[in-house]
């Protein structure tokens, strides 16, 4: 961004911002004087592999980037991909006359602030300028009141940093050794995941009980209407004053809990019940009314936003926060980063002049309502997320579209709604009570007693504009009105119909993103500005992955998990993590030191009974990390890798995937299959695994090549079932004469159980000589490829229909297919493999199809790819809505940047021969440096390439 021509009088102030929108957007507000250009993130951090830090530092400053012996010195090197935007920083300071760091107004904010002040070491005077909305009237009063840089903030910060640092680059390795390479630890991602885990052990374990009641349909005799209905469903209570039981008085062992007085209907006692009950006469029992009362929900905090964002608009966290990071820095929405559920004043009287504007004075309350955050240590310094501006657009005025439309209405809903008056209504309560027939059998005389529930609002209030979500798909919203007959105590009623109803205990529900948010929030777990990079770890390490919208763990991460609750139980302990951020928040307001607390941390000082109590046991939350993963002796690494399936079969984890077993390896009758990566760990019982084990797996042989004399074989490997000769012992393989064995994947028609010899040695046959073309003298050869079967002719090549024909084709039918013009284009569209519905943002049809690089979801302007975890024949359109929203959001691939070859020619052609003598002297010695530097920037590209195989935690 080019500084401005018309500057003030004195000169001029250099603006920095994280983001280059956001830089745009402000110098639109500030004009002349000023110019406005972005840092684009962090300029600096810990180094990022070994290959990253200067040579001076060796030894465990090296891998860890920070010095432990020496107050826990953090090495910070400015990124690779910085260095230019940094010398342009530097560059345009060296114009200016004061520095206004205009970052973020958060912790992370802070830190980026102080990097940059001491990176470009200004000459000039340094002020910190903070506003939590970009509107002009918002930036220019940030212009006029700039403070000082909170290093209280900025402590806090890097003591987190240092600590995630040290976390991830101290556990990480240890799964590393004992599970599988390029795994990753985390201070919170590991929690998470753990709590994902935990919560399928659940499912595991639980075991569904069947209990039975009976719902009735009652009549009043009258006609009825809208406001009074002729008739009304209740469901059976109680049987002679004994309650019948529910799913809330069953454990997760499928019994009745401990202590519960109730009555347990089986299928038969339910259906006896109904019959006796059928000719009974029923009456009201009881009516009970009392005042229906709900309040608005507070406005949006992050989490809050993230929850609502996934239960009404589809959205993942980190689509929701990609999406309200445009909104923002577009100046739509006030920062989206808050613990906050505060509005300022110009917000309240905003919210209220809408309200009276769009609904009505009578949905105005007499006095602005306030709100009190429930977040423990919460940051208060920004507001809630609203609208931006002292009066704000409604979604029609902001001509937004898409998922930043569907975001910002949400918002803008929610925040008008928490200025309204309360929804205000009648619950009733209505019993009806009828006594069995007295030949009823088992149940002749017996009193049964239904009930039955209402609501009516009588004044809706805020639900005029907003009523939130729920996670449970099938919980009743705040507005569901359910309007009960207008009866009294003693009124005769008439079944119409009494039946049975089955039931069954469900295991909890798997954590949706929205679900887990929530979670971590009420467990005082991480930072809520974190959690959407949270969950996006846990899913790209594959710890987790989606079936619909639920987090589904995998049998990796129990491993994972497995191994930390045993070996290091306190770093994954829900408590120990809450109390880290306790103190973290202490550091932030000036109440404890950083380095002390690192101390404690790594090294254990000051703490009684050493890392071993501290790590598993019930000491102190700090101490000992070094020391916990010194000695890793103790860690059995089959055993963190095995779980017990039943019936001898044992699931392992292995470094290709999860397989089961039965017996050792090598012993007579051990078998062995692959379990699919995508199954849910509660979906694999005794039968399935079982049923994996009896299919064919392994070697197969297929006989004897009869002209070479070697067993051919067909196996299943990583890319799909295949067929390869076995050669002799003795065969070189590796060097100059290394020999590899013929091998060919079977075709999509074939199977490992059907395949024969013969199949076999067709397929490896191929490639095919089909013959010469009689006009070149070149020969065409059939193949089958990665993108399917095709002709070979030179470099002219052509795609066949079937791969049959790579056996059946003839040279005329070959000649035939080149005598037609190649088609340039896209070969004909196949058909859709799924269709999901229409999108929610686009409004267009969502389809699966089969790209060049595997299935994809598109509403024919988008194209998302399908994760490792998605499978085609189970993806739910909310996920294929939720793949498109994130494309949606990164917004369209960068294009490489123009080469300026024909500018080079031109200067090329202008050179003068004066020129080219000058540049012909200084060849020899350039080439010398060049070979130097090229040689230099080799190894250290090794070096990092080595790092970055095995990288451990990321900033949280």
């Amino acid at each position: 961004m080019s500084p401005t021509t018309d500057t003030a009088q004195g000169g001029h102030r250099l603006v920095i911002v994280e983001s280059p929108a956001k830089a745009k957007t402000i110098k639109g507000y500030l004009g002349p004087g000023y110019v406005v250009e972005a840092s684009v993130g962090h300029i600096r951090d810990l180094p990022n592999g070994a290959a990253e830090v200067p040579d001076k530092y060796t030894g465990e400053v090296r891998r860890l980037g920070v010095d432990v012996e020496h107050d826990f010195q953090p090495i910070y090197v400015v990124n690779s991909d910085k260095k230019s935007q940094v010398k342009k920083l530097k560059e345009l300071l060296a114009d200016a006359d004061e520095l206004l760091l205009a970052t973020d107004e958060d912790r992370e904010g802070e830190a980026i602030a102080w990097h940059l002040q001491e990176v470009l070491k200004p000459k000039v005077p340094v002020r910190r300028m903070v506003f939590h909305e970009i509107t002009k009237h918002a930036i220019q009063e940030a212009v006029a009141n700039p403070r000082e840089l909170n290093k209280r903030l900025v402590d806090a910060q890097e003591t987190r940093r240092i600590l995630d640092r040290l976390y991830g680059y101290e556990v990480s390795p240890v799964l590393w050794k004992k599970v599988m390479p390029r795994l990753s630890a985390g201070r919170v991602q590991s929690v998470a995941t753990r709590l994902v885990v935990e919560r399928e052990r659940e499912r595991i374990a639980f075991n569904s009980a069947e209990y039975w009641d009976l719902t009735g349909t009652f009549g009043t005799g009258r006609a009825g209407d809208k406001t009074d209905p002729g008739t009304f469903g209740a469901r059976l209570t109680s049987v002679d004053g004994r309650r019948v039981a529910q799913g809330r008085d069953f454990g997760p062992n499928g019994r009745l809990k401990p202590g519960a007085d109730v009555l347990h209907l089986d299928e038969a006692g339910a259906r006896a019940l109904a019959a006796a009950l059928a000719d009974s006469q029923f009456s009201v029992r009881s009516v009970e009314s009392k005042p229906y009362r709900r309040s608005p929900y507070a406005p949006f905090r992050t989490t809050t936003l993230q929850q609502e964002a996934s239960r009404k608009l589809g959205m993942g966290a980190k689509v929701t926060m990609q999406v309200a990071q445009k909104l923002y820095e577009n100046g739509f929405i006030t920062y989206m980063r808050t613990d906050s559920t505060t509005l300022s004043d110009t917000a309240i009287a905003a919210a209220r002049s809408q309200v009276t504007e769009l609904y009505g004075a009578d949905y105005l309350p007499d006095k602005p309502r306030t709100y009190a955050s429930k977040v423990k240590n919460a940051q208060e310094a920004h507001e809630a997320i609203r609208p931006s501006g002292d009066r704000f657009r409604t979604p029609a005025e902001t001509r937004l579209t898409g998922d930043q439309f569907r975001l910002y209405e949400l918002i803008w809903m929610r925040t008008v709604a928490s200025q309204m008056k309360d929804a205000v209504g009648q619950s009733v309560t209505v019993k009806v009570g009828g006594r069995c027939a007295a030949e009823g059998g088992q149940w002749a005389g017996r009193n049964a007693e239904f009930s039955a529930s209402g609501k009516i609002i009588t004044f809706h209030g805020f639900m005029k504009a907003y009523v939130e979500g729920a996670d449970d798909p099938n919980a009743e919203l705040d507005d569901r009105e359910r309007r009960l007959p207008q009866v009294a105590e003693g009124d005769p009623l008439a079944a119409e119909h009494i039946e049975a109803d089955g039931h069954a205990t469900k295991a909890p529900a798997r954590y949706t993103e929205a679900s887990l948010v929530k979670e971590l929030e009420d467990r005082e777990i991480g930072r809520p500005s974190t959690y959407a990079s949270i969950i996006g770890t846990i899913l790209d390490r594959g710890y987790v992955f989606k079936k619909g919208t639920a987090l589904v763990p995998s049998f990796l991460s129990f491993a994972v998990v497995g191994l930390l609750e045993k070996h290091f139980g306190r770093l994954v302990d829900y408590d120990f993590t809450a109390k880290m951020e306790d103190d973290l928040d202490r550091i932030a307001r000036g109440e404890a030191q950083a380095v002390p607390w690192l101390r404690r941390f790594y090294f254990g000082e000051g703490t009684e009974g050493g890392a071993a109590e501290a790590g598993n046991g019930d000491g102190d939350h700090l101490g000992g990390l070094k020391e916990l993963v010194t000695d890793l002796g103790a860690i059995d690494a089959r055993e963190v890798s095995s779980f017990p399936v039943g019936d001898d079969i044992v699931l392992r984890v292995g470094r290709y995937g999860p397989y089961v077993e039965r017996g050792a390896k090598g012993e007579e009758g051990s078998q062995r299959a692959d379990v699919p990566a995508d199954l849910p760990p509660d979906e694999l019982t005794v039968e399935y695994a079982e049923q994996l084990l009896a299919k064919p797996s392994g070697d197969f042989e297929l006989g004897t090549d009869p002209q070479s004399g070697r067993p051919i074989v067909a196996k299943d490997g990583r890319y799909g079932p295949y067929v390869t000769e076995v050669l002799p012992e003795d065969t070189p393989k590796t060097g100059k004469n290394a020999v590899k064995p013929r091998t060919a994947s079977l075709f999509k028609s074939m199977s490992l159980d059907t395949v024969t010899l013969e199949d076999a040695l067709k397929l490896m046959s191929l490639p095919r000589v089909v013959g010469v073309d009689p006009e070149s003298g070149t020969e065409i050869t059939a193949q089958n490829g990665r993108y399917g079967p095709y002709l070979k002719k030179g470099t002219d090549s052509r795609s066949l229909e079937t791969e049959e024909q790579l056996f059946t084709i003839t040279l005329d039918e070959s000649l035939a297919i080149y005598a037609q013009p190649k088609q340039r284009g896209r070969a004909a569209a196949k058909p859709p493999l799924k269709e999901l519905g229409t999108d929610p943002t686009s409004g267009k049809p969502v389809v699966v199809k089969d790209g060049r690089f595997g299935p994809y979801v598109t509403d024919g302007e988008t194209n998302a790819t399908l994760r490792r975890e998605d499978d085609v024949e189970t993806i739910s359109p909310e996920r294929g809505f939720e793949l498109l929203a994130e494309k949606r959001a990164k917004g369209p691939a960068k294009k490489a940047p123009a080469k300026k070859a024909a500018a080079k020619r031109t200067t090329a052609k202008k050179t003068t021969a004066a020129a080219k003598k000058t540049t012909a002297a200084k060849k020899t010695a350039a080439k010398k440096t060049t070979t130097k530097k090229t040689a230099a920037k080799t190894t250290a590209a090794k070096t990092t390439a080595a790092k970055k195989a095995a990288v451990a935690e990321q900033p949280e």
